[in-house]
């Protein structure tokens, strides 16, 4: 009899353990999550996959080129997030491609600078210099601002889907604006003077922050998010992104590292 009432009593625990564990599996136990290049994906890795997988997630990484086609993914399922754009970017590839993309969570992102490989920093940029910016709309009026705060040129205030370099209304320098893809920009330092490059961009591509001979003052609505589709920002795995970003070991992961210095950091890491 006794051991009848152990072997039940294994069974049962067994049986519970084997519930418990079945309970923990997430419902969508793998999560595609795609970027561009930029510092986001090792952010991501070093404290955000760890808290994924304490709650039974697997990770798989894509990369592209561009936030077009990263974008493009999420919205038609080939991948449930990505990470590379601010919302005033989100909102304009949502408006022109009539989605409904959403972002759910800010992350720590490096400011656009002002970058030069043919002039010292601290020299002042001289009349006719040649600067190459974004040739989207949207970051083309954040490097026009960076010109405008020191100086260079005044511009029209437009909506940021709506900007393009005609918005430059005042140039008494002559300062020469050059509209290139936002990738094409820290190697087009070889052949102009400036180049206005973005925070992911450049750091990609070796750049250093205290490097710029001007930094764009970041504010909120220019801070990179998590995006997905809108019909899953409220789903369980959506939400356990969110925490895995504000949990003490993502916070941890950052603040305890120099490489992000300078960054634009969201409320909860301040």
């Amino acid at each position: 009899m006794k051991r009848l009432w152990l072997q039940l009593y294994g069974l049962v625990l067994a049986t519970s353990v084997a519930g418990n564990a079945l309970a923990q599996q997430p419902t969508k136990p793998e999560l595609k999550v795609g970027f561009v290049p930029g510092p986001y994906i090792d952010e991501f890795k070093a404290g955000v996959e760890p808290e994924l997988k304490k709650k039974g997630y697997a990770v798989r990484y894509f990369e592209f080129s561009t936030g077009l086609e990263a974008n493009n993914a999420v919205f038609k399922g080939d991948i449930d997030a990505d990470v590379m754009q601010h919302t005033i970017f989100l909102d304009s590839y949502n408006e022109r491609q009539t989605t409904d993309l959403v972002g759910i969570v800010h992350v720590p992102t490096p400011p656009m600078g002002l970058y030069s490989k043919k002039h010292e920093l601290g020299r002042p940029i001289k009349p006719g210099a040649t600067v190459a910016v974004p040739n989207d709309p949207v970051n083309l009026q954040r490097a026009l601002w960076i010109l405008r705060d020191l100086g260079l040129v005044e511009i029209r205030d437009r909506k940021p889907v709506d900007v393009t370099e005609l918005d430059v209304i005042k140039n008494p320098g002559g300062i020469k604006i050059v509209p290139l893809e936002s990738a094409q920009a820290p190697r087009a330092r070889d052949d102009i003077d400036f180049a206005a490059i973005q925070g992911n961009f450049a750091i990609y591509s070796g750049l250093k922050l205290t490097n710029a001979f001007a930094l764009e003052e970041m504010t909120t609505p220019y801070i990179n998010v998590v995006a997905v589709k809108r019909g899953n920002a409220d789903s369980a795995w959506a939400q356990d992104i969110v925490a895995a970003y504000k949990s003490p070991m993502f916070k941890t992961a950052i603040l305890s590292n120099s490489f992000y210095d300078g960054f634009a950091l969201p409320d909860y890491l301040r």
